[in-house]
């Protein structure tokens, strides 16, 4: 009879945690979203939620904790547009992340101002650029194609973990390939490196 009881128990849970491993239980899955959103500075994925709500593995067998935090995303963004806050959760990186609107740049440019003063140097910004759209690169291409050597502003780069060393080419001396980090993708306001502009969107219509 316990048994029974047991496994009724057991097939009338979607999902395997017991009662200590669901933080917060009593509270609605938007809150806890939202609480664990607040509490960080970097992208959190879906992988992760799904483990610090207890909502069970995520896995290809089993889609139904991620879609519970997917639509407790888009129940938030729904909430904060109705209500007009000035922020809404935007996925970033791989992750999900709350995000202040594009529209109050100014104002936290105002608030953040001296952050500003390490900002990247055009000729970082030039080296990042070609290694974005062409990584896996080498360094001897990224001095080709800018017409100066890049070994100072590829150590900047790597020091603010916007570059990183993803290999070595197959070629005399193996020398080391260079790629963008996920920290790239976070400065940079995008998901994933395919979202980058392609080069036609670049291209001025004039020229």
């Amino acid at each position: 009879m316990e048994q029974q009881e047991a496994t009724e128990q057991s097939q009338a849970s979607p999902f395997k945690n017991a009662p200590d491993e669901t933080p917060c239980a009593d509270q609605s899955i938007e809150s806890r979203v939202e609480a664990v959103l607040l509490s960080v500075s970097r992208p959190v994925s879906e992988t992760k939620l799904v483990e610090f709500l207890g909502l069970g593995a995520l896995n290809a067998k089993d889609k139904m904790p991620a879609t519970m935090v997917k639509q407790a995303i888009d129940h938030l963004n729904a909430e904060y547009a109705q209500s007009g806050r000035a922020f809404r959760i935007e996925r970033l990186a791989g992750g999900w992340q709350l995000l202040t609107l594009s529209k109050f740049a100014p104002l936290m440019t105002r608030v953040h101002g001296a952050k500003l003063q390490g900002r990247l140097t055009p000729a970082s910004l030039d080296t990042l650029a070609i290694i974005a759209y062409r990584q896996p690169t080498l360094r001897s291409e990224l001095e080709a194609v800018r017409g100066v050597a890049c070994g100072d502003v590829l150590r900047g780069l790597m020091e603010r973990r916007l570059v990183r060393i993803t290999g070595r080419a197959e070629e005399l001396g193996r020398p080391m390939l260079y790629g963008t980090t996920s920290e790239f993708l976070r400065v940079f306001g995008i998901s994933r490196i395919e979202d980058l502009p392609q080069a036609r969107e670049l291209r001025n219509p004039a020229g």
